[in-house]
């Protein structure tokens, strides 16, 4: 189990709180629902690179297999970032 320290306004910090928003099963959930939400980020914007490929031909599956391991390398750069 990993523990987090979060610096909010107080404010935000109290509203949040008295929600239960911050609790851990709550961030846990929007976590989960944010983790989820990115991910269909990156499927639609990899479908949206796809679909801008001006070919007439289609995709072979070493092409698409490139795509994938593009798509992939790119991602694994972004968590090392994060």
């Amino acid at each position: 189990m990993t523990t987090i320290q979060l610096t909010l306004p107080d404010q935000l910090a109290q509203e949040a709180e008295r929600a239960g928003l911050l609790s851990p099963e709550s961030l846990e959930e929007w976590l989960r629902k944010q983790l989820k939400a990115k991910a269909a980020e990156q499927l639609f914007a990899a479908m949206d690179r796809m679909a801008a490929v001006e070919t007439d031909e289609d995709f072979s599956p070493e092409a698409m297999a490139e795509e994938v391991r593009a798509m992939r390398a790119e991602r694994r750069a972004r968590q090392k970032v994060a």
